[in-house]
């Protein structure tokens, strides 16, 4: 479900985002919307790219993790 929020343009930015939503033919609700949810899902990227950092400087640093994910990580055909 969404919640509207409320936000302040200055008239330029407004002039802007407002030729732009006529340029794509949608509203300007519509387009700050798409704005915001793309800029959302790349705050959401960057934060798993962080974490998946942090968990692969750990492994590499950790002999007992590296052991773990070469021993699970890797798949095995086994006759």
């Amino acid at each position: 479900m969404s919640t509207p929020i409320s936000i302040r343009l200055d008239e330029d930015m407004r002039e802007i985002l407002e030729g732009e939503a006529q340029r794509r033919s949608i509203g300007l609700s519509r387009l700050i919307r798409e704005i915001a949810t793309d800029a959302a899902k790349e705050v959401r990227r960057r934060r798993i790219r962080e974490q998946t950092k942090a968990v692969a400087e750990y492994v590499a640093g950790s002999p007992e993790a590296k052991e773990f994910f070469e021993f699970w990580g890797t798949p095995r055909a086994e006759i």
